[in-house]
């Protein structure tokens, strides 16, 4: 019997192993429609008929959970050569469908359209299947000419494949880092005068800033860059010459290696090559064979150009040529890097940096000298001749100076920080004198919200000892009161069984789907309107649960996005999971028909509206209470709930006052729940008049720092009692209450703002506090505005608030921080 139970076993393990294994179009390189692929570990792909390359989920680097639509080699699977959704990951559970109308559509767990080809089909006939190419190409195909509908190779990412053409609408963009896939700083593309260039851009808005490198002409406007079968890179003009790029004897076998051209995340474009036919004893990696440009150190600034980026580096970072690699870029001494995942990002200074904000004769700095290293084109003052001495003296007087550069006794050039562009090698002839602090404090004199680094302590025996002898005794005090409090709560759990068993309205842990039918007769028909706001009608209702009667909020909406049930459900639910004493409690929701309702618990006390511009105004004590309760609650939906929330329209009619006079929140995540994808917006703004952050009306990137500006506002608001933007201008206040709050703060005036209120005129400490927050939030630059957790640690008291500059005055041409 023992050789058929071994058999049996071996039987089993086999199947399960065929369990795991792809075994979807497996070199048939057929992706039918109607047809899914699941983002799993060992999950399925398509592969093409040699089996070179494969399509499907690809776990992203470092990070079991996540994965890439993408693109990869098959035998070298590790070398990604496009993605898709910008390179961003998906979580396991994420599906892929194939349709007829839509192409491929990318869905998260919960079913929200994350990407899609739909707006990106071209050409005649529906979809009736995608194809792997044995290029690399993964294309759909029409139903009416078999012709490619779409194509990652009219949508590149940061690679080019032999066969692959860039015409003047594609770009080949970098990733941020090495495993992050997101688009980048660097990019490859045709100019608007047909010229192909290397160039940085703004990872936030896309901008382009000047090329660092022109390979060439493509003639008139217009032209293509080939990469041919062969491995030859040429631009194809449209009078039908041709430029070569990377000269034809440098190309490797199309038979006998595997190529490919990259735009690194450190900004160059290098050509690879693989042997085809590597046997497992072979160590083989990628094998570079060009690099452009060889040395990107020397590229920036671009010559005659004004630099306006931060270079090939980051903000106040040094490139200086590596080994085969191509560079390194380096933080200076007493600077940190700002993401330690991203060695060729932005540096930060690891002290105070706010030079003219506690200068007396240079005192708490000093000067660090750097050989052979300059940041070009960041001076403010240039002096000639002027010796080294000199140099350095001036700098340490100057309370603007961050660097000083020196070539050795004839000029002298003073920066300012942040420095870009900088670079250290044997060329470069100048000495630089970086200024830097004796102390430790807060970073950055753009962006203080930045935290410091920590300051190593040096642990002796006895501080060890008695840090042991404290910790053991208040371990065992810990015990003790413990146990008697589990007593007290068993007992307490047994009498109050009972009791718990009817429990209100939070017997609703999650959202509770009602019937339109409850909800008219909860809220008697709709008769007893309580409040408008932006997207509909508030009634107030009853609801009876456990035996008792609850009253309610229903919000009745007027407009919400047609087709999207299962987005709507999957939102909901994921605000219902949402729970803070600074939050409306949302309990409910119905969709029938075109019938959409919310179900939020009642306040009965009104807006903070009705209390700040009522004639009796609520007391200084109890405005800062409601400024920190906002802004905790603020804090819970950017960072601590399940899934960050955006409400896009905080303002004092949209919080609440609950009966211990503690401000709530309400209608947070409803403009999510009734715009389907809109991570950008043009002139769909969203929010109020007064309360809107600048970058709605720049049709830039919409974040969590939206709801930072209206908080800005709100809390002016709080602080004087007065509305944004104030109608009677007949007195001598600004009819704008944020250009008013500025202006008194930079006068030293701020007692007008609170008028006659002797509570806040005798808290003046704290009332400036406020004021600086406040102006912190509104700064139209939206890198500068503190988080959310850096205005709830300064508005409690435990971190300082460094002087704001003019809401207005930095918001051109900054790095990003």
């Amino acid at each position: 019997m023992a050789w058929p139970l071994s058999c049996l076993l071996v039987f089993y393990l086999a199947l399960i192993l065929l369990q795991s294994s792809p075994t979807y179009s497996k070199n048939s390189g057929k992706f039918s429609v109607g047809q899914s692929l699941l983002a799993k570990n060992n999950s399925t792909s398509v592969v093409s008929p040699s089996g070179d390359f494969a399509f499907g989920f690809h776990q992203a680097p470092n990070n079991t959970d996540l994965y890439l639509l993408s693109v990869w080699y098959a035998a070298i699977p590790d070398t990604i050569v496009w993605c898709a959704n910008g390179g961003k990951p998906v979580p396991q559970g994420s599906t892929l469908n194939l349709t007829v109308s839509e192409g491929l559509v990318l869905s998260n767990p919960q079913g929200t359209v994350l990407w899609s080809t739909t707006n990106a089909l071209s050409g005649d006939g529906a979809v009736s299947y995608g194809f792997m190419n044995d290029t690399g190409n993964f294309a759909l195909i029409s139903s009416v000419n078999a012709a490619p509908l779409w194509q990652t190779f009219e949508h590149p990412t940061d690679t080019l494949l032999p066969t692959q053409v860039l015409g003047t609408a594609n770009n080949v963009i970098s990733r941020i880092s090495k495993n992050n896939f997101t688009d980048g700083r660097f990019q490859l593309y045709f100019e608007d005068d047909g010229d192909v260039v290397l160039n940085t851009r703004d990872v936030a808005t896309g901008f382009n800033y000047h090329s660092y490198y022109t390979f060439g002409s493509s003639g008139t406007n217009g032209g293509e860059l080939v990469y041919n079968e062969s491995g030859v890179m040429f631009i194809q003009n449209q009078n039908g010459t041709k430029m070569a790029v990377i000269p034809p004897g440098e190309v490797k076998s199309g038979r006998d290696y595997y190529q490919r051209v990259s735009l690194g995340f450190d900004g160059v474009l290098v050509w690879y090559y693989y042997p085809r036919n590597s046997t497992a004893n072979q160590v083989v990696g990628w094998t570079k064979t060009q690099l452009i440009p060889n040395n990107i150190c020397t590229m920036f600034p671009p010559p005659g150009v004004r630099a306006t980026d931060s270079g090939a580096c980051g903000s106040n970072s040094i490139c200086s040529p590596g080994d085969e690699d191509g560079h390194v870029c380096q933080c200076p001494p007493n600077y940190s890097l700002m993401d330690p995942t991203n060695s060729y990002g932005s540096c930060e200074p690891d002290f105070n940096s706010d030079f003219c904000g506690k200068f007396e004769d240079g005192g708490g700095y000093t000067l660090i000298q750097l050989q052979n290293t300059d940041w070009p084109q960041e001076d403010y003052a240039q002096m000639s001749p002027f010796t080294e001495d000199q140099c350095k003296a001036s700098c340490m007087n100057d309370c603007f100076c961050g660097a000083a550069i020196s070539d050795g006794g004839s000029t002298c050039w003073k920066k300012k920080l942040p420095l870009s562009n900088g670079r250290k090698d044997g060329g470069v002839i100048r000495t630089a004198w970086l200024k830097v602090s004796h102390d430790n404090g807060t970073n950055n004199p753009v962006n203080p919200f930045v935290p410091p680094r920590k300051l190593k302590y040096k642990w002796n025996a006895l501080t060890k000892g008695l840090l042991g002898g404290f910790v053991c005794v208040n371990f065992i005090l810990l015990c003790v009161v413990g146990l008697g409090l589990f007593f007290v709560y068993k007992k307490c759990t047994i009498r109050g069984y009972e009791d718990r068993k009817r429990h209100s309205i939070s017997e609703y842990n999650t959202a509770h789907c009602f019937t339109y039918k409850e909800l008219e007769s909860a809220t008697n028909g709709f008769r007893e309107e309580i409040g408008r706001g932006s997207f509909g009608v508030v009634y107030k209702g009853n609801i009876t649960t456990g035996g008792d009667q609850y009253s309610v909020a229903v919000k009745r909406l007027d407009r919400t996005f047609k087709g999207a049930d299962k987005e709507f459900t999957a939102e909901v639910n994921v605000i219902g999971l949402t729970h803070h004493k600074n939050l409306v409690r949302f309990i409910g929701y119905c969709k029938e028909e075109d019938e959409r309702l919310l179900v939020y618990e009642y306040m009965s006390n009104g807006t903070v509206a009705d209390y700040l511009f009522s004639d009796k105004r609520p007391s200084w004590v109890e405005r800062i209470q409601i400024g920190q309760g906002i802004a905790r609650g603020l804090l819970y939906l950017h960072e601590e709930c399940t899934t960050q929330i955006i409400h896009c329209d905080i303002k004092p009619q949209n919080v609440l006052v609950d009966d211990y006079h503690n401000a709530r929140i309400s209608d947070f995540g409803l403009a999510k729940l009734l715009v389907l994808n809109q991570n950008y917006t043009n002139t769909a703004v969203r929010g109020t008049k007064g309360y809107l952050a600048p970058e709605w009306f720049k049709n830039k990137p919409v974040s969590v720092k939206v709801d930072v500006y209206s908080f800005g506002v709100l809390l002016l608001e709080i602080i004087c009692c007065r509305r944004c933007v104030f109608m009677d201008v007949s007195t001598d206040e600004c009819a704008i209450l944020t250009d008013w709050a500025f202006d008194c703060y930079q006068s030293g005036t701020i007692d007008c703002l609170v008028n006659d209120d002797m509570e806040a005129l005798n808290d003046r400490p704290q009332l400036e506090r406020l004021v600086k927050i406040g102006l912190w939030c509104i700064q139209e630059n939206p890198e500068l505005r503190p988080t959310m957790k850096r205005v709830t640690q300064m508005l409690e008291g435990v971190a300082d608030v460094p002087s704001p500059p003019c809401p207005t005055s930095f918001s051109v041409n900054l790095p990003a921080y």
